[in-house]
């Protein structure tokens, strides 16, 4: 858990300078966004924190991840799918969304990063990000494909 130290006192010095109490609960819910790269959505969070903490309920993952989106400590990753997925990850980054098993999977691409926004988008408002969500076929899928093909 020591490579998360920093992050957690990001967390903490955000909740209390926006008068949120660092409860248990709360902990956890950043802490396993932390921790995961799935991408995780709420039920899911909730189905794995509530083995180790059976009084927390799913309206109360929900509420704590909509405040911690609001707080700009997770930020909620755009899929195709009905199911809002979370992550705490607060570097730049892009998505890349497998067709086939749903996988998100993060990517860096400096080059997309570096390129201005068209002054046509700049004149609708002020831009405060911008990312990139790729939609194919991961390389373990296609590993899978091709063992069937042989």
């Amino acid at each position: 858990m020591n490579e998360y130290k920093e992050q957690i006192a990001i967390f903490e010095e955000t909740c209390r300078a926006n008068g949120l109490k660092i409860t248990h609960q709360r902990l956890e819910i950043y802490r396993a966004l932390l921790e995961s790269t799935a991408h995780p959505s709420a039920e899911t969070l909730y189905k794995e924190l509530v083995k180790g903490i059976p009084s927390l309920s799913l309206d109360t993952v929900y509420r704590t991840l909509a405040t911690f989106e609001d707080l700009g400590l997770v930020t909620r990753v755009q899929t195709v799918q009905s199911q809002t997925r979370y992550e705490a990850q607060v570097v730049n980054h892009h998505h890349l969304i497998c067709d086939k098993c749903k996988k998100i999977i993060d990517f860096q691409w400096q080059g997309f990063d570096d390129i201005s926004v068209p002054e046509t988008v700049n004149q609708l408002g002020r831009i405060s990000s911008k990312n990139v969500t790729l939609k194919g076929i991961c390389t373990d899928c296609l590993a899978k494909e091709e063992s069937e093909v042989r």
